[in-house]
């Protein structure tokens, strides 16, 4: 079970620190606007950033699965039905979880989430606030 235990908490900070990574950003100094070349260039790193960011990411996913893979293996070859229960949960747990990193990189890609995409908040190529609300119409 001590296995099991190390084995979880090596991959919850790999994860964690996949996602820390980066560097950050330094404050931009308020005195003068960038002149339009250097917003180019500055927009340019911001782009070479996302795609070294989408790339990293796709690269752990793509850990994540194979170890995802090798644990289900392991779960069909246990035998006792509460140790397989436990594996199974487990398994069930890191699926979703793959599954929801899976699509949040498929949905910053789609919506473009490059360098003239990202405001404040907005580090990284991570998400910022939530988005805003469907207009619904609410009953009177």
């Amino acid at each position: 079970m001590n296995r099991i235990a190390l084995f979880l908490v090596t991959i919850v900070t790999l994860v964690a620190l996949s996602l820390a990574q980066g560097t950050p950003q330094a404050a931009a100094p308020a005195t003068t606007p960038a002149p339009r070349r250097q917003m180019g260039m500055d927009r340019q790193k911001m782009a070479e950033m996302h795609k070294q960011h989408m790339d990293a990411m796709k690269a752990d996913l793509d850990k994540m699965q194979a170890s995802l893979e090798q644990m289900k293996a392991n779960v069909a070859k246990i035998t006792n039905a509460d140790e397989k229960a436990r594996w199974q949960a487990n398994v069930d747990l890191w699926t979703s979880m793959i599954g929801h990193m899976d699509q949040m990189m498929k949905n910053m890609d789609r919506m473009g989430m490059g360098p003239g995409m990202m405001g404040p908040g907005m580090h990284h190529g991570g998400m910022g606030a939530p988005p805003p609300p469907p207009d619904e119409k609410k009953p009177q």
